[in-house]
């Protein structure tokens, strides 16, 4: 059976819908449906149309992607005509994780929105996530120690902005600073931007408007590719205590 059929019978199967239903919502006899859902006919472009504004999917991942890898509800609408890639699972039924590498970052701002470059990235499985949509990110630099160089922050999908929680880290992907790695101040309300700031202090914060933030993934875990010395363990512990008195020395300071 052709992807479109077996995609057509999916997505319906997803709304709970019958051939008829179907049918009389995309106003189209009955037969129509279960000729396409069998694969007797090729849908025309017509029809292919309606059922990319019925379901608010681009008609090319109607074509070329196999739908019936998600689960339930796992498309995740952005906008009227973008659709995250659905979450992919293996014969187990546990969700697949893509993960982008560091020689591709470049690659990824450029097809982070484009299903054939995304189901071409390595994926792995990880069981102990909570449910969601996940990806893996690689770290670049030191501006987020005690992470690492080479690392990778494996984020959770945010689709509501307003789920953005001040103190948290998260992996952005931005219109004009490219892929980043940085904890977060949530001022949507109060002047429309997140304050990404850097755990290494030697960096300023710096703000973006929300409007460049093109994907926001929330911290879930990481996967370290070199080994901590004994020394820069030390060095993080000392990081990290400062880090702690200087808030609290600062919130102090605001009582007095």
């Amino acid at each position: 059976m052709k992807i479109i059929s077996k995609n057509i019978r999916h997505l319906r199967g997803l709304k709970g819908l019958t051939q008829e239903t179907l049918a009389e919502n995309l106003n189209v006899p009955r037969s129509r449906i279960g000729s396409y859902e069998e694969g007797r006919s090729a849908p025309t472009l017509e029809f292919l149309i309606q059922l990319s504004d019925y379901f608010s999917l681009p008609i090319d991942i109607l074509l070329r992607n196999d739908l019936t890898k998600s689960k339930d509800s796992a498309f995740i609408e952005i906008g009227s005509q973008r659709v995250l890639f659905p979450i992919l699972v293996d014969a187990d039924n546990d969700n697949l994780i893509e993960i982008v590498p560091a020689k591709a970052t470049a690659g990824y701002l450029n097809g982070y929105d484009d299903p054939e470059y995304i189901e071409q990235l390595q994926k792995i499985k990880l069981p102990f996530l909570p449910t969601g949509k996940h990806r893996a990110f690689p770290i670049k630099g030191d501006s987020m120690l005690p992470m690492k160089d080479g690392a990778f922050v494996i984020g959770r999908f945010i689709e509501d902005r307003n789920d953005i929680k001040t103190g948290k880290t998260y992996v952005l992907v931005t219109l004009n600073d490219g892929m980043v790695y940085k904890r977060v101040m949530n001022n949507i309300d109060f002047n429309g931007s997140l304050l990404l700031m850097s755990d290494n202090k030697t960096y300023n914060d710096y703000s973006v408007p929300i409007d460049e933030v093109l994907e926001i993934w929330e911290f879930t875990c990481s996967i370290n590719t070199q080994e901590y010395t004994e020394e820069e363990l030390k060095i993080s512990s000392i990081l990290s205590m400062f880090n702690e008195l200087g808030v609290e020395l600062k919130a102090l300071g605001e009582v007095l």
